[in-house]
């Protein structure tokens, strides 16, 4: 059972560094432009949200035997940090105001998340109390593609949805979610097996439009749309990384 519990642990590092590291792309495109277009910027600073407080649940003296999910998740953080700084460095001066605002946020929360858990909590209350923190911003990342979902059965078409985002969110959640029953821990199980739906949704819904072709209507729609919505989609990588994201993207 301990190495089963390791072993998935292991897998689950591995696919959720590859959804941590999917918006690359997109972050080469920025720079070389020196522009973030139309791309979404809220993506990053809530998983980087998702990620510290995953980090933090899975600390020893927060919650024994979930160092893997600190360690994905501190690497996923360092990461999501360096986005949020490229793409406030490139944005628009309304855009940077709303991220920095969004960081501002993300601070804060995490702050008094540690200093309640530090001070206030001890034992079990101090595990459940970071436990709820980590799921509930898990479960708000592993849902962050359902627009993108919505888009592709509108459009009949998968093109801003890629295969290998959809693979990794199922391999992610599906790793954490069985590393989380072998833990028997509800705060790792439970928003990953949600994660793991969706990617197999994800999966589902990209067969059956693969060749599908949409007409010019739909077409221009979903290219205005996708565009703009296209940050959030490679936010569904982490979302699940946290072990506990990204979609960019628990414990």
């Amino acid at each position: 059972m301990d190495i089963a519990h390791f072993v998935f642990g292991i897998f689950g590092n591995a696919s959720g560094l590859f959804l941590f590291l999917a918006p690359i792309v997109t972050f080469k495109r920025v720079i070389t432009n020196k522009s973030t277009e139309k791309f979404s910027g809220v993506p990053y600073p809530m998983t980087l949200l998702n990620c510290l407080l995953s980090a933090w649940y899975g600390l020893p003296f927060v919650s024994p035997d979930n160092i893997l999910v600190s360690i994905i998740n501190g690497i996923g953080a360092a990461i999501e940090v360096t986005y949020v700084f490229i793409f406030v460095l490139f944005a628009p001066k309304k855009e940077k105001a709303k991220i920095l605002g969004l960081f501002s946020f993300v601070v804060a929360v995490f702050s008094a998340v540690v200093l309640v858990s530090l001070l206030a909590l001890h034992g079990n209350a101090r595990k459940l109390f970071c436990g709820f923190a980590a799921s509930i911003f898990s479960i708000i990342m592993y849902g962050s593609p359902l627009s993108i979902m919505r888009l592709v059965i509108r459009t009949k078409s998968v093109e801003f949805m890629p295969f290998f985002l959809s693979l990794f969110v199922f391999l992610c959640g599906t790793s954490w979610f069985i590393y989380g029953l072998l833990g028997r821990d509800p705060f790792v199980a439970v928003p990953n097996g949600v994660g793991s739906a969706l990617g197999t949704i994800q999966l589902i819904l990209y067969f059956i439009y693969r060749d599908s072709k949409s007409d010019g209507k739909k077409a221009t729609a979903a290219s205005s749309s996708g565009t703009q919505e296209e940050g959030t989609v490679e936010m569904a990588k982490h979302a699940n990384s946290n072990g506990t994201t990204t979609q960019e993207e628990q414990v």
